[in-house]
């Protein structure tokens, strides 16, 4: 573990605006101030239901951009811009594809600074539009906030606070979408600096921050520097406490992996992908949205389609392409016409190979192992 700290916003609007007292927009200020990046990559609260990128260099933009968005399901590591020095807020999944991106040497990750935010999950905004509505009889329009806290959905609205525990909202079909409920990866331990609430003590606006690498000092020190930032030792207590939120929503994750899977007869599961595979119709979306996926116009799976096979070869070619790549970020089966599963079909396969040969996507520069020479071959 790196070292840990307590910290917030200087200034006090920023603190009291910002997520969690304003700690990752203070940075990023910092971050620019100091000229460690170029410019900031960030989402844009439309409302919220709607969430869109935003790479800016102006610090006001910065500043009306210092919430949290639980309904903007994006994938931020498409958006980096090449060749340019930039600071990103990410969640575990968007970190794990900036790694895996700049592998296939798409971006540079020597001028990417992660500021990693803790993730419980995100939520698709129209099926959240759809849960206000029906499970509280409030018109969307008149919903000013939501949070999930302490395991319960929370809606701030003209007419009041509504609340319902996550798992029943989940159990009628609503709450995070499919890949959130199952990813066990909740502080982006891969970025440069980890950011949340977690362990924060009760009443107290900061930002739990661990320092994960040495460009999380730089962006730390600008902070400190710019005296954007004001912060304290993490003690022992907040410490546990952080690791035993993290070990709940790990295992709360596997119990819903465990319960998904459970629906697939082990016994046949050939019938399974051959069903859900089957109704593909090949438009191609998951491979444009797939933020791990560097092949061009001139990828061989876009020349297979209906063939005649069960499963056609574009679905059993992109099979093997992510067994050693899928982060599990859902951006394909978020864009999926037909609604396929993809994202835990992927996952099955990666997953499966993670345990035989211990390689996780994302987590580090090394080569996927289906990349490397067998020894003695050639490379």
């Amino acid at each position: 573990m790196g070292k840990c700290y307590l910290a917030w916003a200087k200034d006090p609007e920023i603190r009291q605006k910002g997520g969690s007292g304003g700690f990752v927009t203070a940075t990023l200020l910092a971050a620019l101030k100091e000229g460690l990046v170029e410019r900031v990559l960030i989402v844009r609260r439309i409302d919220e239901f709607e969430g869109v990128p935003l790479l800016t260099d102006d610090p006001e933009e910065v500043k009306s951009c210092s919430s949290a968005h639980l309904a903007a399901p994006l994938n931020l590591s498409s958006y980096i811009p090449p060749g340019e020095r930039v600071a990103v807020t990410v969640k575990p999944c968007d970190a794990r594809a900036i790694i895996e991106r700049s592998k296939r040497r798409q971006i540079d990750l020597e001028d990417i600074y992660m500021v990693g935010l803790n993730c419980g999950g995100t939520f698709m905004p129209v099926r959240t539009m759809e849960a206000v509505s029906d499970l509280f009889g409030l018109d969307p329009g008149d919903v000013l906030g939501f949070e999930v806290s302490k395991g319960k959905f929370l809606v701030e609205a003209r007419s009041g606070t509504y609340t319902l525990p996550m798992v029943e909202l989940e159990r009628m079909g609503y709450g995070r979408r499919d890949p959130c409920r199952y990813c066990n990866i909740n502080i982006p331990v891969m970025a440069d600096l980890a950011c949340g609430d977690a362990g924060v003590p009760p009443g107290m606006r900061a930002t739990f921050v661990e320092i994960l690498t040495d460009k999380g000092d730089e962006l730390f020190e600008a902070g400190i520097k710019t005296s954007m930032i004001e912060f304290e030792e993490a003690g022992e207590e907040e410490i546990e406490t952080r690791v035993r939120t993290d070990r709940r929503m790990s295992e709360d994750a596997d119990m819903w992996w465990d319960e998904l899977s459970s629906m697939i007869d082990e016994d046949d599961h050939l019938s399974y992908y051959i069903n859900e595979l089957g109704r593909c119709i090949h438009c191609g979306s998951c491979k444009i949205v797939c933020p791990v996926c560097a092949c061009k116009d001139d990828a061989k799976c876009l020349d297979m389609g209906r063939e005649g096979y069960r499963i056609s070869l574009y679905n059993l070619i992109r099979l093997f392409h992510l067994m050693d790549s899928c982060i599990g970020c859902g951006q394909c089966e978020d864009v999926c016409p037909v609604d396929i599963p993809l994202t835990m079909i992927h996952q099955r396969f990666e997953r499966r190979m993670e345990k035989e040969l211990g390689y996780r996507p994302g987590f580090e520069m090394s080569k996927p192992p289906l990349q490397e020479p067998e020894p003695g071959g050639k490379v």
